[in-house]
């Protein structure tokens, strides 16, 4: 039977970085007993790709759409329709789901989910209290809607992407050089990953302002800093 439960802590507005701020509170489940017509079933009526499972209302387990392909059996295999839906009313949740998967707690960061998710090659996460109540599930593309949130990119403008060295005051420096152009800053990221040592990319993105005023602050920011590339992100067209 599929269950949906809803968090008493989900939040509407999206005020921080943490996992309680981003996840679906309401979640379907079903019980490990639960058969595998009733899992397709349940993933199709509510267009979900993540099912977690549960025995007592903990969660044991979980199961995507992929561990539902991977147990139907292959083409090449003669079964009757009969036979094949007789095998999948046979096999239950707890026969195909993945056993202790990964979890993340509600007052962790996105940062922390994307890392797990990254790294235990999976698509989404339940998110469960420290008592081990199951209370969301974040998936990549809440993980996409948090990006797309701290970049501003929805609200259009420009962003500028910056070779600047590691050192205190260097982002106040170009900052400073777009608020002299009435340059309103949107947000401001940086990542020393893919630069070189001593230094740090940063990308910073303002809205939208008169061409020429555009054109005037592109030719300042060349002369004193080291000027990436400057873009202008098509979403008209999406």
């Amino acid at each position: 039977m599929a269950t949906r439960t809803r968090s008493r802590d989900a939040r509407e507005k999206k005020e921080t970085m943490q996992v309680q701020n981003w996840m679906s509170a309401e979640v379907v489940t079903v019980d490990e007993s639960g058969s595998v017509v009733r899992l397709m079933e349940i993933l199709e009526a509510h267009d979900i790709s993540h099912l977690p499972v549960t025995k007592d209302g903990k969660l044991v387990g979980m199961i995507t759409e992929q561990d539902v392909r991977a147990a139907l059996p292959s083409k090449s295999t003669a079964v009757t329709a009969q036979e094949l839906h007789y095998l999948l009313a046979e096999m239950k949740a707890r026969d195909i789901m993945k056993a202790d998967p990964q979890t993340i707690r509600p007052d962790e960061t996105v940062e922390l989910a994307a890392v797990k998710m990254l790294e235990y090659e999976v698509s989404g996460l339940p998110v469960v209290t420290e008592k081990g109540d199951l209370v969301g599930m974040i998936t990549q593309r809440d993980v996409l809607r948090v990006l797309i949130s701290i970049t501003g990119i929805y609200q259009g403008g420009v962003q500028f992407a910056f070779n600047l060295e590691d050192r205190a005051g260097s982002i106040k420096e170009v900052a400073n050089m777009i608020r002299e152009e009435k340059g309103q800053i949107v947000s401001i990221l940086s990542n020393s990953d893919t630069a070189d040592e001593g230094y740090r990319h940063v990308f910073i993105r303002i809205k939208k302002i008169p061409e020429e005023a555009l054109q005037r602050l592109i030719r300042r920011l060349q002369q004193d800093f080291m000027l990436l590339y400057v873009v202008k992100d098509p979403l008209k067209e999406i």
